[in-house]
């Protein structure tokens, strides 16, 4: 079932390229023009956006000749995901050298990575959730992080659950900040979702503050300390903090 679903799209995103069609008006169309061309329309107007038609459009051929490469808006979704993650040997390799050895270091500058990745195409966080057929690149993603883990004395369905965990956080902040008038990292002019937020709930402690005190005590302590729009590392260090305490109990020390 899983071959008939999705064998098509993983054979476009593994096999050879395939080679020009016997006939049709534009022999030069390659995969990676058109996954290109797809990525450029997401990027402007989202994922919902994207059809085989506008694609067709934005390349100048007609929809029957795209239909020669890619057989549906599944497969070239595909195709559109691979082409805009990051190759993860340029600079997810490179970040994960400057981070050091540490498996925590490693897997905190994995994630700063992947929000880059995420903030740059934010349409990525659509394209990429449920069963699907995944590429080379988002594969390699999944690679290095696990090699971060190696040596831990994890199991490997740990080390795969502490993955997704962090990767679940990364997800959700790029979720908050798309959300943001403005989206992208820090959102609005005025700030990010944690600024934007505290602004939200200010208005509901001066309205309504003597219901919630315990809400009013925080945000007066943020007011004083500063502290907003610090959701990505706070979390990020508490879910380190977690797996270093399964680590610590296999006594591995790495």
């Amino acid at each position: 079932m899983a071959d008939e679903q999705w064998g098509p799209a993983v054979r476009l995103l593994w096999g050879p390229p395939p080679g020009p069609p016997a006939r049709g008006p534009r022999r030069g169309l390659t995969l990676e023009g058109i996954a290109g061309a797809g990525v450029r329309i997401a990027d402007a107007e989202g994922l919902g956006g994207v059809s085989m038609q506008r694609v067709a459009a934005e390349l100048a051929v007609t929809k029957m000749a795209l239909y020669r490469y890619v057989p549906g808006k599944a497969e070239l979704v595909a195709l559109m995901a691979e082409a805009a993650m990051p190759d993860p040997a340029a600079g997810l390799d490179a970040a994960l050298e400057r981070a050091g050895s540490g498996w925590r270091e490693r897997l905190g500058a994995w994630a700063r990575e992947l929000l880059a990745a995420f903030r740059a195409h934010p349409w990525l966080l659509r394209a990429t959730v449920g069963a699907r057929a995944v590429g080379p690149r988002e594969v390699g993603w999944l690679e290095r992080a696990l090699a971060a883990l190696e040596g831990c004395g994890l199991t490997g369905s740990e080390s795969m659950d502490a993955v997704v965990l962090v990767s679940g956080h990364v997800r959700g902040i790029a979720e908050q900040e798309r959300a943001v008038p403005g989206g992208g990292p820090g959102g609005a002019a005025g700030g990010g979702p944690d600024v934007e937020l505290g602004a939200v709930l200010g208005e509901v402690i001066r309205l309504r503050g003597a219901d919630f005190p315990a809400l009013g005590a925080a945000l007066a302590s943020v007011a004083r300390e500063g502290g907003q729009d610090q959701a990505l590392d706070f979390g990020l260090e508490r879910i380190l903090d977690g797996i270093g305490l399964l680590v610590a109990a296999r006594g591995t020390g790495a």
